[in-house]
């Protein structure tokens, strides 16, 4: 049996590899449209060598034949030790073997709020707070489905059934169209109407305080408003899948005849529709956690949130590559390493797989 799970992961692992080097590659090839962007830097570097030579006063004795000659020489040493003097596509395999490498470079604008310019301590300064803020979110939200989900399945019908299947559209907006009616009502009017209110968006209110307790008290104030967009906009449809999937696993025939037994119903639904639906529940909010992450770009832009929607926002507006290329990757290896960590799961849980099926 472990041969054949050891066989299984393998090519899981194999085929994931594969996907995740496409991915990168792709990524390099859009991110730097196809050399365009490299273009765009050696133009900058040639106007700033010429720049330098030109205002240089030791130079001034130089006719302008002399002059065109060292700004050439400069910027071709210049090109030569960035290895722009290669083909694209030379570069670009160049470029896949250090992004895979988790060598990410520096950034060409960007810095971090330490003043590096590192590709990789820009990301790691802002993807804890995108972690935080929606994985909170996603948590709320997985509880929120599956419990009411699960009650609702138990009184279909009912009021409170039809009230949900009835709010359901509400997730046809996203969450950040909802998060600019509650800044409006919950920041502007309620301080304009009663002298407080929430606040308008970031992670802390300037000066940030030094008292680590107040500093989460100070962030978790901040993360309300992001988060109640998201539960306004989600928290139905989620509540509504999850109903209609426990509604179809409630007609298996296992149940009915766990319920022909005269088992409690607390029972039947705990260990005869929760249990067996778990694991594509899990699946599908692992997934949606990870694509959380990288998707809520106007979400933090809405809400000023300083996290890697914000940095992936900025980095797309001044075509800083290296740093796009960045999130990709590390986006790529949090999904290649979830996904390894779901087919894991299912190896040991799946008799199919323990089988060797398909």
């Amino acid at each position: 049996m472990i041969p054949k799970i050891i066989g299984y992961l393998f090519k899981r692992a194999f085929m994931l590899l594969i996907t995740v080097v496409a991915a990168i590659y792709i990524t390099i090839l859009v991110a730097n449209m196809g050399g365009y962007v490299d273009e765009i830097i050696k133009s900058e570097i040639y106007l700033l060598v010429s720049q330098s030579i030109r205002q240089n006063p030791a130079y001034r004795m130089l006719n302008e034949t002399q002059i065109m000659r060292l700004i050439n020489e400069i910027y071709t040493l210049e090109i030569e030790k960035i290895g722009f003097d290669k083909p694209f596509v030379y570069r670009s395999f160049i470029y896949l073997k250090d992004a895979i490498s988790l060598n990410l470079g520096r950034a060409l604008f960007l810095y971090s709020d330490s003043g590096s310019k590192s590709v990789r301590i820009i990301i790691l300064e802002r993807l804890p707070n995108t972690v935080l803020l929606f994985t909170t979110t996603q948590l709320i939200l997985f509880f929120i489905g599956l419990f009411f989900g699960l009650f609702l399945s138990r009184r279909y019908g009912s009021l409170p059934d039809k009230i949900s299947v009835l709010l359901s559209p509400l997730s046809s907006l996203p969450g950040w169209f909802y998060g600019i009616f509650l800044i409006l009502i919950f920041a502007s009017l309620f301080r304009s109407w009663f002298g407080v209110g929430l606040p308008y968006g970031g992670m802390v209110d300037p000066p940030p305080p030094t008292d680590k307790l107040l500093y989460a008290l100070e962030v978790l104030k901040h993360m309300i408003l992001p988060i109640s967009s998201w539960l306004v906009a989600y928290s139905f449809i989620n509540i509504y899948v999850r109903r209609t999937f426990f509604l179809m696993f409630s007609s298996e025939d296992y149940v009915e005849l766990a319920k022909a037994k005269g088992l409690p119903e607390s029972l039947i639904q705990r260990r005869y529709i929760l249990r067996p639906t778990l694991p594509p529940i899990i699946t599908d909010f692992s997934l949606t956690l990870i694509g959380s992450w990288m998707g809520a770009i106007i979400t933090e832009r809405v809400f000023n949130w300083p996290g890697i929607g914000s940095l992936f926002y900025a980095a797309s507006m001044i075509f800083d590559t290296p740093v796009l290329v960045g999130l990709v990757v590390i986006y790529a290896y949090l999904l290649a390493v979830t996904v390894f960590t779901l087919e894991l799961v299912y190896a040991i849980l799946d008799p199919r797989i323990r089988a060797g099926g398909a």
